[in-house]
Protein backbone atom coordinates (compact mmCIF):
# COMPACT_ATOMS: atom_id res chain seq x y z
CA UNK A 1 0.00 0.00 0.00
CA UNK A 2 1.23 3.15 -1.12
CA UNK A 3 1.43 5.77 1.91
CA UNK A 4 -0.28 9.25 1.63
CA UNK A 5 2.75 11.41 1.37
CA UNK A 6 6.23 10.84 0.10
CA UNK A 7 8.90 12.84 1.11
CA UNK A 8 12.09 14.29 -0.56
CA UNK A 9 15.30 15.89 0.49
CA UNK A 10 18.94 16.59 -0.93
CA UNK A 11 19.91 13.24 1.18
CA UNK A 12 17.09 11.78 -1.51
CA UNK A 13 18.59 13.01 -4.81
CA UNK A 14 19.86 16.05 -6.53
CA UNK A 15 18.14 19.37 -8.19
CA UNK A 16 20.93 20.93 -10.96
CA UNK A 17 20.48 24.02 -12.98
CA UNK A 18 22.44 23.69 -16.03
CA UNK A 19 22.93 27.23 -18.08
CA UNK A 20 24.54 27.70 -21.35
CA UNK A 21 26.99 30.76 -22.78
CA UNK A 22 25.46 33.20 -25.61
CA UNK A 23 26.97 36.43 -27.08
CA UNK A 24 29.25 37.50 -29.81
CA UNK A 25 32.28 36.13 -27.37
CA UNK A 26 30.34 32.84 -25.84
CA UNK A 27 33.25 31.32 -26.12
CA UNK A 28 35.07 33.24 -23.54
CA UNK A 29 32.29 32.25 -20.87
CA UNK A 30 31.58 28.94 -19.25
CA UNK A 31 28.23 26.29 -19.13
CA UNK A 32 27.87 26.30 -15.80
CA UNK A 33 26.47 23.25 -13.35
CA UNK A 34 24.45 24.85 -10.34
CA UNK A 35 23.61 22.72 -7.23
CA UNK A 36 20.03 23.75 -5.27
CA UNK A 37 21.43 22.26 -1.80
CA UNK A 38 18.13 23.26 0.00
CA UNK A 39 15.03 22.04 -1.64
CA UNK A 40 11.87 20.18 -0.19
CA UNK A 41 9.29 17.85 -2.37
CA UNK A 42 6.51 15.67 -1.77
CA UNK A 43 4.11 13.56 -3.87
CA UNK A 44 0.69 13.35 -2.37
CA UNK A 45 -1.36 9.68 -3.24
CA UNK A 46 -4.88 8.56 -3.59
CA UNK A 47 -4.53 5.04 -2.97
CA UNK A 48 -2.41 4.04 -6.40
CA UNK A 49 -2.04 7.43 -8.08
CA UNK A 50 -0.28 10.76 -7.32
CA UNK A 51 -2.74 13.56 -7.29
CA UNK A 52 -0.51 16.69 -6.32
CA UNK A 53 3.17 17.38 -5.98
CA UNK A 54 5.12 20.05 -4.81
CA UNK A 55 8.33 21.24 -4.78
CA UNK A 56 9.85 24.64 -2.54
CA UNK A 57 13.80 25.29 -3.07
CA UNK A 58 15.61 27.86 -1.72
CA UNK A 59 16.65 30.67 -3.63
CA UNK A 60 20.13 31.27 -2.23
CA UNK A 61 20.72 27.82 -1.53
CA UNK A 62 22.90 28.17 -4.93
CA UNK A 63 26.43 26.17 -5.26
CA UNK A 64 28.73 26.30 -8.57
CA UNK A 65 29.32 22.41 -9.23
CA UNK A 66 31.48 23.21 -12.12
CA UNK A 67 32.09 25.04 -15.29
CA UNK A 68 32.71 24.17 -18.64
CA UNK A 69 34.52 26.15 -21.64
CA UNK A 70 35.81 29.30 -21.26
CA UNK A 71 39.04 30.08 -21.51
CA UNK A 72 39.99 28.87 -18.15
CA UNK A 73 38.77 26.24 -15.70
CA UNK A 74 36.47 28.53 -12.61
CA UNK A 75 38.58 29.25 -9.30
CA UNK A 76 36.98 29.17 -6.07
CA UNK A 77 37.12 33.29 -5.94
CA UNK A 78 35.44 33.44 -9.56
CA UNK A 79 32.54 30.77 -8.01
CA UNK A 80 31.91 32.89 -5.41
CA UNK A 81 31.33 36.14 -8.01
CA UNK A 82 29.02 33.66 -10.05
CA UNK A 83 27.33 32.91 -6.69
CA UNK A 84 26.38 36.86 -5.90
CA UNK A 85 25.57 37.60 -9.79
CA UNK A 86 23.21 34.72 -9.30
CA UNK A 87 21.55 35.52 -6.31
CA UNK A 88 21.31 39.21 -7.15
CA UNK A 89 19.62 38.30 -10.38
CA UNK A 90 17.29 35.87 -8.37
CA UNK A 91 16.48 38.78 -6.45
CA UNK A 92 16.82 35.99 -3.65
CA UNK A 93 16.54 38.41 -0.52
CA UNK A 94 13.26 39.47 -1.72
CA UNK A 95 11.88 36.48 -3.40
CA UNK A 96 13.49 33.63 -1.27
CA UNK A 97 11.79 30.82 -2.64
CA UNK A 98 11.35 29.02 -6.04
CA UNK A 99 8.34 26.25 -6.30
CA UNK A 100 6.62 24.22 -8.11
CA UNK A 101 3.17 22.79 -7.65
CA UNK A 102 1.86 20.25 -9.98
CA UNK A 103 -2.39 19.18 -10.05
CA UNK A 104 -2.91 17.64 -13.00
CA UNK A 105 -1.29 14.47 -13.06
CA UNK A 106 -1.06 11.66 -16.18
CA UNK A 107 0.18 8.60 -16.26
CA UNK A 108 2.63 7.88 -19.45
CA UNK A 109 4.75 5.55 -20.79
CA UNK A 110 7.76 6.24 -19.06
CA UNK A 111 6.09 7.86 -15.80
CA UNK A 112 3.91 10.83 -15.80
CA UNK A 113 3.42 14.53 -17.23
CA UNK A 114 2.91 16.60 -14.16
CA UNK A 115 0.75 19.98 -15.50
CA UNK A 116 1.22 22.89 -12.69
CA UNK A 117 2.31 26.28 -11.88
CA UNK A 118 6.24 27.43 -11.78
CA UNK A 119 6.56 30.69 -9.08
CA UNK A 120 10.39 32.52 -10.06
CA UNK A 121 11.06 35.69 -8.30
CA UNK A 122 7.55 36.37 -7.75
CA UNK A 123 5.93 35.69 -11.27
CA UNK A 124 4.04 32.48 -12.01
CA UNK A 125 3.55 30.35 -15.22
CA UNK A 126 1.86 27.49 -16.41
CA UNK A 127 4.46 25.16 -16.37
CA UNK A 128 4.57 21.19 -17.74
CA UNK A 129 6.88 18.51 -16.93
CA UNK A 130 7.50 14.63 -18.12
CA UNK A 131 8.98 12.68 -14.72
CA UNK A 132 10.32 9.26 -15.68
CA UNK A 133 10.12 6.56 -13.29
CA UNK A 134 12.39 3.60 -13.46
CA UNK A 135 11.80 0.18 -11.20
CA UNK A 136 15.04 -0.17 -9.38
CA UNK A 137 13.75 -3.37 -7.32
CA UNK A 138 13.23 -2.53 -3.68
CA UNK A 139 13.39 1.38 -5.23
CA UNK A 140 12.17 4.05 -7.50
CA UNK A 141 13.82 6.36 -9.41
CA UNK A 142 12.61 9.08 -10.44
CA UNK A 143 13.96 11.96 -12.91
CA UNK A 144 13.29 14.83 -14.66
CA UNK A 145 14.95 17.43 -17.29
CA UNK A 146 12.73 20.66 -18.06
CA UNK A 147 13.77 24.24 -19.86
CA UNK A 148 13.41 27.23 -18.66
CA UNK A 149 13.54 30.78 -19.91
CA UNK A 150 14.82 33.27 -17.38
CA UNK A 151 13.29 36.40 -19.23
CA UNK A 152 9.48 34.83 -18.69
CA UNK A 153 10.27 35.16 -14.53
CA UNK A 154 11.69 38.71 -15.36
CA UNK A 155 15.30 37.76 -14.81
CA UNK A 156 17.58 39.30 -16.58
CA UNK A 157 20.51 36.95 -18.03
CA UNK A 158 24.27 38.31 -16.50
CA UNK A 159 26.25 39.49 -18.93
CA UNK A 160 29.47 41.08 -19.34
CA UNK A 161 31.56 42.89 -21.80
CA UNK A 162 28.75 44.94 -22.96
CA UNK A 163 26.86 41.91 -23.53
CA UNK A 164 29.93 40.06 -25.58
CA UNK A 165 29.53 36.97 -23.05
CA UNK A 166 26.14 36.05 -21.36
CA UNK A 167 24.18 33.82 -19.58
CA UNK A 168 21.75 31.94 -22.14
CA UNK A 169 18.55 32.86 -21.79
CA UNK A 170 17.13 29.06 -21.57
CA UNK A 171 18.56 26.93 -18.63
CA UNK A 172 17.99 22.91 -17.98
CA UNK A 173 16.45 22.37 -14.78
CA UNK A 174 17.27 18.47 -13.65
CA UNK A 175 15.57 16.62 -10.92
CA UNK A 176 16.60 12.61 -9.98
CA UNK A 177 15.14 11.13 -6.20
CA UNK A 178 15.45 7.55 -5.54
CA UNK A 179 12.36 6.25 -3.38
CA UNK A 180 12.17 3.19 -1.56
CA UNK A 181 9.24 1.05 -2.26
CA UNK A 182 6.73 1.00 0.45
CA UNK A 183 4.96 -2.16 2.09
Amino acid sequence: MTPAVWSFEPADGELLVRTGVAGRAARLGHRLTIAMTRWHATVRWSGADPVAVELTVEADSFEVVRGEGGVKGLSGPEKTVIRANALKSLQASRFPTISFAADVIDKTDEGYRLGGRLEVCGKTHEHVIDLRTEDLGDTWRMSVESGVRQSAYGIKPYSILMGSVQVADDVTVSFTAIHAKDG
